[in-house]
Formats: structure tokens, sequence, C-alpha cells
């Protein structure tokens, strides 16, 4: 083989050694993680999600799911997300209050008369505005996900008016609105981590905690807690984010096909809650539990100053954006 052959056959193999590694370079794997069960329905959605995108971008973007909090709690994601530590995840809307507070907006008290009135609003100017926010915050917003009607659930006695929450020591997620919320109602109300919730409830260490049926349900809180009261006092959205610096290494098609894989699973998702409800009960109550209503009426009287209170965090233009839809 002479010089020149040599030459060519080098130049060849530096070529293609590039372009195995451009090939390399241009496959993205994207890590996403929640607290939740993998039988949930945001890990059943997300995964659907993820087999959606490797298949449109024809493997360029590789999502992986990661339930049970594998990738820490929704606290440790949020600060992850920010800081490029964590690529992306499925976040309950009110726990980012840590970083904006103001989206505690969505989960105020009785904020909502229906699920759909809440979707208008976040797949709306409400949605829109707070996705601004959490974007100043190197936070991408996909999809408004969702989290359900909040229940309570505790081991002493049957929830049917303020007044049986007294004394109660219960479990709520860290954030002052739901802090508040609690101990208008009479509760003696403390935060901590979702990870750690099952184990003091069996301890004892809480007698009640809220969280919607599909939750209760699939954390098998059954095991450790008595009745359920259908209070229905928090509407709570999910929020499927990517750290901004991993969305924006995605070719403008990528993320075209990402975006609307994430809205369609939202959809589905969504309905997944809806068919869910009326199982869930009948699952609970197979499970020994006492599932009963409550007259919302003066619950909803009871939290009003939470309102009051926190129409100055809010701010004028956010409220009334919210109330368009409230109407």
């Amino acid at each position: 083989m002479n010089l020149n052959t040599l030459l060519k056959s080098a130049v060849a193999s530096a070529v293609l050694g590039l372009a195995c590694a451009g090939g390399a370079l241009a496959e993205t794997t994207i890590r996403i993680g929640h607290v939740l069960a993998d039988s949930h329905s945001w890990n059943v959605a997300a995964t659907g999600f993820a087999d959606e995108v490797a298949e449109k971008t024809e493997g360029r973007v590789k999502i992986e799911i990661f339930p049970g909090g594998q990738l820490g709690n929704e606290k440790d994601m949020i600060e992850g997300l920010q800081f490029g530590s964590v690529q992306g995840g499925v976040i309950g809307a009110g726990s980012f209050q840590t970083v904006e507070p103001k989206m505690g907006i969505i989960e105020m008290p009785y904020a909502w008369t229906s699920r759909e009135q809440a979707f208008a609003a976040l797949d709306g100017k409400l949605g829109e505005k707070l996705a601004e926010l959490l974007d100043a915050q190197n936070v991408k917003v996909l999809a408004w996900w969702e989290n359900g009607y909040r229940n309570v659930t505790n081991s002493k006695q049957p929830i049917e008016t303020p007044a049986d929450l007294a004394g109660l020591k219960i479990r709520v997620t860290p954030d002052k609105v739901r802090l508040a919320t609690f101990e208008a109602l009479g509760a003696e109300p403390a935060p901590l981590a979702f990870g750690e919730l099952y184990s003091a409830l069996q301890q004892g260490v809480f007698d009640a905690q809220e969280n919607p049926l599909s939750i209760i349900y699939s954390s098998s809180f059954y095991e450790v807690q008595k009745y359920v009261s259908l209070t229905g006092h928090v509407w709570g959205a999910a929020t499927l984010v990517l750290s901004k610096p991993v969305w924006e290494k995605l070719s403008p098609e990528d993320q075209d096909i990402v975006q609307a894989a994430a809205l369609e699973w939202g959809e589905k998702q969504r309905q997944m809650v809806a068919d869910s409800d009326a199982e869930m009960i009948a699952k609970l109550e197979e499970h020994g539990m006492e599932v009963n209503e409550v007259d919302k009426a003066p619950f909803i009287e009871a939290v009003q100053p939470i309102w009051d209170e926190n129409a100055g965090l809010y701010g004028d233009e956010l409220l009334s954006i919210l109330n368009e839809y409230r109407k």
C-alpha cells in the first residue's frame, strides 16, 4: 500500500470516527423523576410519554422514568432542576412555592368548583403566566397534568364538619397556605416529606393526612388509616417539567415532538384520574376504610380569611386572571 493510499485510508477512518461520535452525541437521554408509586397515573402517563418521544424522534431523545422518589423528594428535585443536576420531573404544582410563591394560587382552598374549570385556566392565561414565572427559575413547563382533589384521611373518626378536625395532628405539604388552611379549620398541621409519610402514620406521629384518592390507594394508606372524608378542599395540578438547559439542547424539531407528546399524555393522564375516582372509593372500602361525604359550605366559610391574607402575595393581575375562570 503506497503513501497516498494510506493517507486516504486514515482520512476516511477519521471522518467515520467523527460521524460515529456525532451520532452518539445526537442521542439525548433525559431522566425524569417523581415521588409516587409506579402504579400511579403519573407513572403510567410518563412511561407512555417516554415511549412516544423515543419513537417519534427515532431514538434521538430517550427518556427514562424514575418513580418512588428515586431522584429525591420534590423539594430536592426542584432545586436540582434549577441547577441542572436533575433533568426533569412530574411534580405537584404546589411544591414549586419554595422557589416561586405565586404557584400556590392553583391550590388555594376551594379555588375550583370543577376539574374542568381548573383545566381551562391552566390551559389558558393562568397556565401561561405561571409557566413564565417558572421559566425565570430555570424550569420549563411542558404540560399541566393532574394531581386531583385532596381529601382527608385519619385514624380517629369521620370528618363531617370543621369541628371534627379540632386537635387532629395532620401531615400537610410544606407550604404556608396549606398550613394556614388547616389551622383555620382547627387542626394541628405540620409538614413532612411524602416519602416519610407512611411510616409516620404507622407510628402515630400523625393522626391524619390529605391527598387525592389515587395517592391514598397507590400508597397503601388504607393499611394505616381508617377514615376517608371527601373534603375536596384543594384541587391540585401536576407539572411535567424539564430543566431549561436540557430543553434548550434539543433541536427545534425534537422540542416540537416532546411538547406535543407532553400535552397528549397530559390529556390521557387527566382522563385516568377522572376514570379512577369512583373506582378508588370502592377499592378503599374493600380494604376496610370508611368513606363519608361532607357539607363543604362550613369548610369554605372557615378558610375565606386565607384568601384575604394572600391577596397581596398573588397580586391584582394574577387574581384577576384566576377569577376570569372561576365565574
